[in-house]
């Protein structure tokens, strides 16, 4: 389980957008590997050297994503990222995409709630929301 402050969600989510409409679009997650998909608004969940979440507008030349590490996996402060990485997100790296349109609606509903939980299963992506 990942857990990520929904205002910097929303703000990942709003940089794309925005880098998107100054740069001609939406990269694609997956490399190539599936054109069109993923060329959206929304966030790539990272699982790299710690596990964070990153805008997917592109960008100009020599800017970077804005990116927001998890509260459990970030390399400088936690000394267990590695281990929690590995056991919640998998030993490889990767990227998975995560639609604004299933986020935005989620956080207009729960307008209490302060935090987003990601799970990862074998064959799916759970969300939900913590109030702190």
């Amino acid at each position: 389980m990942f857990t990520f402050p929904i205002l910097a969600v929303r703000k990942i989510v709003e940089r794309g957008i925005a880098d998107a409409a100054a740069n001609g679009g939406f990269r694609n997650p997956y490399y190539g590997t599936r054109p069109g998909q993923g060329e959206r608004p929304g966030i790539w969940l990272v699982g790299d050297e710690g596990v964070y979440i990153m805008s997917n507008g592109k960008l100009a030349e020599g800017q970077k994503a804005l990116v927001i590490y998890a509260e459990q996996c970030h390399p400088k402060g936690d000394i267990d990222w590695w281990d929690y990485k590995r056991r919640h997100f998998g030993a490889d790296d990767g990227i998975e995409f995560i639609e604004a349109d299933r986020l935005i609606p989620l956080f207009d509903r729960n307008m209490r709630a302060t935090h987003l939980n990601v799970q990862l299963t074998e064959s799916e992506i759970a969300l939900s929301l913590l109030t702190r």
